[in-house]
């Protein structure tokens, strides 16, 4: 999926809030895929019912095989010691097997079997996720529509996401993941040793607590605006975790209801802020963020309080924080924030 069709899902959530490596078989006669965790595996009483933006799914009894979609649920779900049957293809920022590093290091070290990889870039793909016979599909922090929910709805029980797309935090991830299994005590473990590692950086990094952030977007194809992240949107609220806080122009940028802003390229002076973070395509794109007429008067980018992160695999960490991903964000990316902040 693309940045610009990420920002797009973004955009279509703001509607939803207003309104309310190796692939694993396809078949295995039936044999479960879901590994016991610290907490002795299931120990959740079934059935359970998660309410969601679509309305209320029950599952009746512990999921066997499982599904999932959007860039965080295949995360959440190893975590709590379940091995996926199917899970997103990561075309964007991915591996070369369309997976992640850390998701495939969690495998490596529990020894459980890669899951299938569909590719949604056209939306859910219906007819391979059901050639898998899911016992559930898990949907929390994806840009699935009302059609789509009802047409996966009829293949197994959807859990999807509980306010609008691609915003869930992720600990609310884990919380409806960890239900939906059985496993919400695994979930609250996992919630609390994630705490701590968030913690280890929060003291490792005291330079970033109360310093103010902008999460933009910017795109050298088009330096006309500049998009904003909303305080809601996983990226930002995982700064937050950090000790960053909200620049004032945040709001100013934002409309109520909204995951996501935009800003004119003339009123980049008033973009003031600590530290400005955002993505390049290429290693050189500071510089021409820098020497525009206009994006380089913003503040943080005039000072050189930015930084531009240009590995797209740190990206999607970022982009998606999960307890899988969390660590690698810690080591690969948020000495690179703190770097910009130190400078601030």
């Amino acid at each position: 999926m693309s940045r610009r069709r990420l920002l797009a899902g973004i955009a279509a959530a703001t509607t939803l809030a207003l309104t309310g490596c190796t692939t694993g078989s396809t078949t295995d006669g039936g044999q479960t895929r879901a590994a016991d965790t610290a907490s002795g595996g299931g120990n959740t009483a079934f059935p359970v019912t998660i309410r969601h933006a679509f309305g209320e799914t029950t599952i009746a009894k512990e999921p066997k095989r499982v599904a999932t979609l959007g860039w965080s649920d295949q995360d959440n779900a190893l975590a709590l010691g379940v091995d996926p049957v199917g899970a997103t293809k990561l075309t964007w920022g991915g591996n070369k097997a369309g997976s992640s590093d850390w998701f495939d290091a969690e495998l490596r070290s529990t020894g459980m079997k890669a899951p299938v990889r569909y590719d949604d870039s056209d939306g859910p793909p219906a007819e391979e996720i059901a050639k898998l016979r899911p016992d559930v599909v898990l949907a929390t922090n994806s840009g699935l529509t009302r059609a789509q929910y009802d047409k996966l709805s009829r293949i197994a029980p959807v859990v999807a996401y509980p306010e609008a797309a691609w915003v869930t935090p992720w600990r609310t991830s884990l919380k409806l993941v960890g239900k939906a299994l059985g496993r919400s005590e695994a979930a609250e473990q996992v919630t609390a040793s994630t705490e701590q590692r968030i913690k280890d950086a929060r003291a490792k990094y005291p330079q970033l607590r109360g310093k103010s952030l902008i999460f933009a977007y910017l795109a050298t194809t088009d330096l006309s605006q500049v998009g904003i992240y909303a305080p809601q949107d996983p990226r930002v609220s995982f700064m937050h975790d950090l000790g960053l806080v909200d620049a004032p122009s945040v709001a100013r940028a934002i409309k109520p209801g909204q995951f996501y802003g935009t800003v004119s390229a003339e009123r980049a002076p008033e973009l003031w802020s600590d530290v400005l973070l955002t993505w390049s395509e290429n290693p050189g794109d500071l510089g021409t963020f820098t020497e525009h007429k206009l994006i380089g008067k913003i503040p943080a980018i005039a000072d050189g309080r930015a930084y531009a992160e240009p590995d797209k695999h740190v990206s999607l960490a970022v982009t998606n924080p999960t307890p899988l991903s969390i660590p690698y964000v810690i080591e690969h990316f948020v000495p690179h924030v703190a770097h910009a902040v130190d400078r601030s």
